[in-house]
């Protein structure tokens, strides 16, 4: 089969030199992809301003939709994006996934959205999960956040998913506009009571709460992680928008409507505590060969070296465990080799044509941060192929990890990754044992004089009061230690306080022009949530300057 594949792409080369024609398959690369000379698929960041226009970006779907007024939206890696609005009258920036509207969600399989966003609505603006249906036509929301309004409707109770309660509404909207064009059609409303910017949105568990209140979805069209903004001016940056499809679902429903009360639980893709399941045909694809599949399962067939499948992953932790269900072609032994952010972290091996499941335990350097997980065809010699099914991701330790152990269990170094340039951040889920280490550099500068220095370390440099750098972090719990590598500019004490959302938490103080570390221990109430850490100059009367190598923080 494979030689068969290697033969025919020949000819067609062959074939298009000669007549002097060439074409790209619109399924082959996505909107908003380059080719490099080695023939992988890598993500551009794309900015759209003033202009309706939908895609593909990075294996996810984008919509950019206004009726007037200034918006530009930037489409980033994965799922991810940023925008912001002015003096407009209605507009949506999103990404997701758009279906072909011939399935219903119980039909799709569980639907769930990691994400972190930073949102400042100016006015009348949504953070929020949004799509469509068909037959019957229903537009739909889950409010993460909002601005000055908040929506209301026909009460219908309300449910408690994912740790929080929201209020559940139904409205109706007359002959405007849709994506059936103008019609009149049903809204179904979750609002969020408390209102939150990070975490796991368990989208199937609303919808089932909805169905229990007889509103009913259609035939799905889309499910889309949105920023809205109506009459208003904002923005929103979404530094993590992982939608898993497949699995079962993290978010208890547990509704409150007099005699329509109900329940329903299960793991999620959180990979803390619960799994994260995977389907492979909902990847995606990269190399050469790389097709579906059928028999055993319904997946994905990798023919040759380097075929793969690759998808974003969020990961709270520094430990996990992969387990993939595969099978080869043939009684050959196939191999597909586990990446987690390029690195390899070990090799699954399946023989015989059965489905079987294997488990590659991996301690990896991704905690608290978003990467990239390929399954990458390796060893490949003509003989065999290798088919996947699904592969299911959880903490290392949790229960639901069993498999049969394959070899290579990766190892990496414990500290978290550090922070972009944009202040996006690092999440300290993994630092609750390791400890997640931001370089300076990488933080957003502020103040009116705040540099970079290059000794006695590359870092940053705090010349007045209020020179300061910050940064966006995850914290689990409550109760950290936060330790700073630093130096003042000469042997004054130079002062840099630290600002936990903005609350002071404490100065760090240190002598002399050699690096030094000093440690704060705080006990806040962030835990489970992304704030801003601040590192601040303070109490500055021109004699001395504060340098910055990094921060540490591990919970204590």
């Amino acid at each position: 089969m494979k030689n068969q594949l290697k033969k025919l792409s020949m000819i067609l080369f062959t074939a298009l030199l000669f007549t002097g024609f060439a074409f790209i398959s619109c399924g082959g690369i996505e909107d908003g992809m380059v080719v490099d000379g080695g023939g992988d698929a890598v993500a551009r960041a794309i900015t759209i301003s003033n202009k309706d226009e939908q895609g593909t970006h990075d294996g996810y779907n984008y919509e950019i939709w206004r009726d007037y007024g200034n918006v530009s939206m930037t489409l980033e890696s994965g799922g991810n994006f940023s925008c912001s609005w002015s003096n407009i009258g209605n507009v949506l920036c999103r990404k997701g996934k758009k279906f072909d509207s011939t399935k219903t969600h119980s039909q799709i399989g569980n639907i769930s959205i990691k994400y972190d966003a930073q949102f400042t609505p100016g006015g009348n603006s949504y953070l929020c999960v949004y799509g469509w249906s068909k037959d019957p036509l229903v537009e739909y929301y889950i409010i993460e956040s909002y601005g000055t309004y908040k929506p209301t409707g026909t009460a219908k109770g309300s449910v408690t998913i994912d740790g929080g309660t929201y209020e559940l509404y139904e409205t109706t909207r007359n002959n405007q506009p849709s994506i059936e064009g103008t019609k009149t059609f049903k809204q179904y409303w979750s609002v969020r009571m408390s209102k939150r910017t990070s975490g796991t949105i368990s989208v199937t568990e609303h919808f089932k709460a909805w169905e229990k209140q007889g509103m009913t979805l259609g035939k799905l069209y889309e499910v889309a992680l949105t920023a809205e903004g109506y009459q208003s001016n904002g923005s929103a940056k979404i530094t993590n928008n992982t939608l898993t499809i497949g699995g079962s679902s993290s978010g208890s429903d547990s509704s409150n409507s007099g005699s329509n009360s109900g329940s329903g639980s299960g793991s999620g893709n959180s990979t803390t505590t619960g799994a994260t399941k995977v389907e492979a045909e909902n990847m995606t694809k990269g190399g050469k060969y790389t097709g579906n599949c059928s028999s055993p399962f319904t997946g994905v067939v990798l023919y040759a070296n380097d075929d793969k499948v690759s998808f974003s992953q969020s990961f709270a932790n520094n430990s996990h465990n992969f387990k993939l269900r595969g099978a080869s072609s043939n009684s050959k032994e196939a191999q597909v080799e586990l990446r987690i952010g390029g690195t390899s972290y070990g090799t699954f091996k399946f023989s015989g044509t059965s489905a079987v499941e294997k488990t590659i335990t991996a301690t990896h350097n991704k905690g608290g941060n978003t990467a990239t997980v390929e399954l990458v065809c390796v060893n490949d010699n003509d003989t065999w192929d290798v088919l996947i099914d699904w592969i299911e991701i959880n903490a290392s330790g949790d229960s639901g990890s069993s498999g049969n152990s394959s070899s290579g269990s990766g190892s990496g170094n414990s500290s978290g990754s550090s922070g972009s340039s944009s202040g996006g951040g690092n999440s300290s889920g993994s630092a609750s044992s390791s400890g997640t280490k931001i370089e300076a550099e990488s933080m957003t500068k502020d103040g009116q004089y705040t540099g970079n220095c290059d000794s006695p370390f590359n870092g940053v440099v705090l010349y007045a009061n209020n020179d300061k750098v910050s940064f966006s972090q995850y914290f689990a719990n409550n109760s950290h230690n936060f330790k700073i590598r630093c130096a003042s500019s000469n042997d004054k004490e130079a002062q840099v306080e630290l600002r936990i959302g903005g609350t002071s938490y404490g100065i760090f103080k240190f002598s002399g022009t050699s690096p030094t570390e000093k440690t704060i221990a705080a006990t806040h109430n962030k835990g489970g949530s992304t704030t801003t850490i601040e590192l601040v100059c303070v109490n500055d009367n021109n004699t001395w300057d504060a340098k910055i190598d990094w921060i540490e923080i591990s919970a204590k």
